[in-house]
């Protein structure tokens, strides 16, 4: 059967639209490609522009970032709407990697002075951006319909999975053929794929290529959209039981163990992130029919964001107390911020009567302003990281928070930038001889040196609560230098602990017994004055600092091994599991003197 000439006419129209969205994507993919080339061999040449720090990073951000504005928008945005939004696409780009270079090392080559932030952030502004014009383009509107919003933004992002897919499958075939034709002595395709020339513009066309692929085979990207959030959304309820077990243990375990890990903040961050993908893929775009499970588990959900994030929040302070501000300390904070605006729009949709999660549409629309507004700061002038922590630093040594043996010069070379630079000229001029002999050293740093161990802080010892009290910590255990790996809990200040001073081996040598928890580490001096961990004891049930006030603390023999008894309960002394000679040490817990 034929088309009548009336059918046909309808689908030239169609048909047109496609052919020239083709030739805009490949001609998109052919002229990035030609000018990263162009960009990459300029660097190598050290000719114009790459002489031009700040132009030299920007141009490569324009030509990396942009074109994915009209590789997803040819097709959809009217061509006025595409042509102020890549204009403006351009403008923020350029100034953000401007700025980035900058700020950023003055010793440093073209986008070399960049952080990895800067490109993420970068990536982030453009995709949420842009998933915020189109669907209001679409519909007309200044703020679309969720669905829209929706169906958009997890199209693209299923369509950019793909494409990458596509395009590195492109690749493994022409190594597959190198491989193939090198095996009869043809070495031909081994050096074209070798040439930047050629290794730029074809992996830009592929993925321009991938890109109208699955865009004009729609039902199938939807298909694929489909299955995905399936699978995501029934992964919901094990992560809402994962958290909330998490939640329901702490009370039990303390919040020392989870400070011990030094990414605390960042781990639950995780988790709120998790949360909230996993909640989305379950609600989709709130007109499909949802098992009842999933409901639940969504409203659970949303209502165990706040104490994750308020513990985020929590742990970022203390550090933050202790330590001061750093660019990954303010970062931090920026996505708390954001994990707070997803908690309480999240919970209000899961405690608001009527439609289920309902209220989570406004907050995901809000939150698209919000994380926009925030990356803008970040990396503007605005709340420059860099910025506010080398003033936040140096007002620390100003203010005699931190003395000037103890403070982190390296930190103000290597992760201050052009401010970390200058404090650092600034502080050769002190005063203070040690100041500036410190400043000036770090200066002269080619490369972060590794730091290996550390001094237990002054006020993280004076924290710790002592037992017997009126007995006082060993010199050489508070002037202890420890392998960073190793440091007690208790000397990282993030809360009260306390030591007790025993002789837990019979040797006539008191013991010192760091909390963990509602446990006690041991440790040990050798013969040399070096404290090490040679124990742990099980876990005390009950009140462990009401029992200590108490008193009546000491060891008793228990074959074979020895108990710590805190009024009328005992806690069983372990040895330290390790390996090689650090067995030896163990073993003087559990024997004693004939």
């Amino acid at each position: 059967m034929t088309d009548t000439p009336h059918e046909a006419a309808d689908l030239q129209p169609e048909s047109r639209a496609v052919r020239r969205a083709t030739i805009a994507r490949l001609a998109t993919g052919l002229a990035q490609g030609l000018l990263l080339y162009g960009l990459f061999k300029a660097g190598e040449a050290k000719v114009w522009p790459a002489t031009q720090r700040e132009l030299y990073a920007a141009l490569w951000m324009v030509v990396l970032f942009v074109p994915f504005v009209v590789l997803a928008g040819v097709s959809a945005l009217r061509f006025r709407t595409l042509a102020i939004w890549k204009a403006l696409a351009v403008v923020v780009v350029a100034g953000l990697a401007a700025y980035g270079v900058w700020t950023g090392d003055p010793d440093a080559k073209g986008v070399d002075a960049l952080k990895p932030q800067t490109f993420l952030a970068i990536a982030a502004l453009i995709f949420i951006g842009h998933h915020l014009v189109q669907p209001a383009d679409m519909e007309r509107r200044r703020i679309a319909r969720f669905p829209t919003y929706f169906d958009v933004t997890w199209k693209h992002g299923v369509q950019a999975v793909l494409s990458v897919g596509f395009t590195g499958a492109f690749w493994l075939l022409l190594f597959l053929a190198s491989a193939l034709f090198k095996l009869i002595g043809v070495d031909a395709i081994e050096k074209l794929i070798q040439h930047e020339w050629f290794a730029f513009p074809a992996t830009a066309v592929m993925f321009a290529a991938a890109v109208q692929l699955t865009d004009v085979r729609a039902n199938l990207v939807r298909g694929v959209r489909t299955v995905a959030l399936t699978l995501l959304a029934w992964l919901l309820p094990l992560m809402v039981l994962i958290a909330a077990a998490f939640l329901l243990t702490l009370p039990f375990t303390g919040l020392e163990p989870l400070w011990k890990t030094k990414s605390a903040t960042a781990i639950l961050l995780t988790a709120d992130a998790f949360l909230i993908l996993l909640t989305n893929a379950a609600y989709q775009d709130g007109t499909e029919r949802t098992a009842v499970v999933l409901k639940w588990a969504a409203r659970l959900a949303g209502v165990l964001l706040v104490p994750i994030t308020v513990l985020a929040a929590y742990g970022l302070s203390l550090r933050i107390g202790q330590y001061g501000l750093s660019p990954d300390r303010i970062v931090a904070a920026a996505c708390v911020l954001v994990a707070t605006g997803y908690a309480v729009g999240y919970t209000l949709a899961a405690v608001r009567p009527g439609a289920w999660m309902k209220a989570l549409e406004a907050t995901n629309i809000a939150m698209a302003f919000v994380v926009i507004a925030v990356l803008l700061a970040l990396f503007t002038p605005v709340v420059d990281p860099r910025r506010l922590s080398v003033d936040d630093q140096i007002g620390r040594l100003r203010g005699g928070k931190v003395t000037a043996d103890a403070f982190d010069y390296v930190a103000l070379r290597f992760d201050g930038g052009r401010f970390g630079r200058q404090a650092l000229d600034a502080l050769r001029r002190d005063p203070n001889p040690v100041v500036r002999s410190k400043a000036a050293a770090a200066v002269k740093l080619e490369g972060r040196p590794y730091r290996t161990t550390l001094v237990a802080a002054p006020d993280s010892l004076k924290k710790i609560k002592i037992y017997p009290k009126g007995q006082a910590l060993p010199k050489s255990f508070v002037g202890q230098t420890w392998n960073v790996e190793n440091e007690p809990i208790c000397l990282q200040g993030y809360l009260d602990c306390r030591a007790v001073l025993v002789d837990t081996d019979g040797d006539g040598v008191a013991e010192v017994l760091l909390s963990a928890a509602n446990a006690f580490d041991v440790f040990k001096v050798d013969g040399a004055g070096v404290w090490a961990k040679t124990g742990q004891t099980t876990l005390f049930c009950g009140d462990l600092d009401k029992a200590l006030e108490a008193g009546g603390v000491h060891v008793a023999p228990s074959p074979p091994a020895q108990d710590l008894v805190i009024g009328d309960k005992r806690m069983r002394i372990q040895p330290e599991l390790s390996c090689g000679p650090a067995l030896e040490a163990t073993t003087v817990l559990t024997q004693k003197k004939p």
